[in-house]
């Protein structure tokens, strides 16, 4: 089985980008992680912004290494 770089950072992203998004809080409760939270703007600081940012950029990691493994 011949695995190329791309399939080893896709994997590597996935990974990352699943526990980036489960670490995110919105609220204390289960109600406010499905949209049940009165707040309508907030805005994120410190480490919330840290790994908001962090799941963007692994977001568009993946996205880049699974084209770039479609295309190679």
């Amino acid at each position: 089985m011949d695995l190329s770089i791309f399939n080893y950072i896709t994997i590597a992203s996935v990974v990352l980008l699943t526990i980036l998004i489960l670490v995110q809080t919105r609220g204390a409760s289960l109600g406010a992680g499905l949209g049940g939270t009165a707040e309508v703007n907030t805005t994120r600081r410190g480490t919330d912004k840290t790994i908001y940012q962090l799941t963007i950029i692994t977001g568009i990691v993946f996205a880049l290494s699974l084209i770039l493994s479609i295309l190679v």
